[in-house]
């Protein structure tokens, strides 16, 4: 599947991007792993703009235990390192009031497990339209399903980040009896926190685009 992955790395135009209508998903780690926002740009080709957040103190040891390199990608601009040994979500929370005043998000979907507060002051505090946006199959098969329709067809322009193609290289598919599927990962120590990121962003932009 990495070859279908990979042919969808065209060049993504950030400046043709300001302003333009995208739908995103926040998955919030625990306060010691990868945090990851994903934006899709459905009018734009289904760009994809992927961020993330991991806590500066103690990277290198991350990097060492899960044989990823976190501090590498942070020098590159791939993910930002926030202060401290857990994430800090004040940091996070203003990025996101950042991109969104850049960019016209019109929905972001996060699961309410552990983000409740996080949520409550993106959206009643900061007025961003926060929708909930749960890990069960009920809510994720669609969006899955979807986002494999996007990948297999080219449909998707992901612009090569290795971040997010480390997450995708990590992704398995789970399947219910009845046949309903959400992403997985096969061993604890892999992240795909940033592909479930992004099948919430097609599940807003399904649910919410017109």
């Amino acid at each position: 599947q990495m070859d279908r992955w990979d042919a969808c790395g065209g060049e993504i135009d950030l400046a043709a991007l300001a302003g333009r209508p995208c739908y995103a998903g926040l998955d919030l780690s625990s306060t010691t792993d990868v945090t990851a926002l994903v934006l899709l740009f459905p009018q734009d080709g289904n760009a994809v703009l992927p961020f993330f957040w991991i806590p500066g103190e103690g990277a290198e040891a991350r990097e060492h235990r899960d044989r990823v390199p976190y501090t590498t990608w942070a020098r590159q601009g791939f993910i930002e390192m926030t202060d401290g040994n857990r994430i800090d979500y004040r940091w996070v929370r203003s990025r996101i009031n950042e991109l969104s005043r850049k960019y016209d998000v019109r929905m972001i979907g996060f699961d309410p497990w552990n983000a409740q507060t996080f949520s409550d002051q993106l959206k009643d505090e900061d007025g961003l339209p926060i929708v909930e946006f749960r890990q069960g199959y009920q809510s994720m098969n669609e969006p899955s399903k979807a986002f494999e329709v996007l990948v297999a067809s080219g449909d998707l322009i992901h612009g090569g980040n290795p971040v997010l193609r480390w997450m995708a290289s990590n992704v398995s598919v789970r399947t219910d009896p009845a046949g309903n599927i959400k992403p997985d990962k096969e061993r604890s120590t892999e992240r795909i926190d940033g592909i479930v990121a992004l099948v919430m962003a097609v599940g807003c932009a399904n649910a919410y685009g017109s």
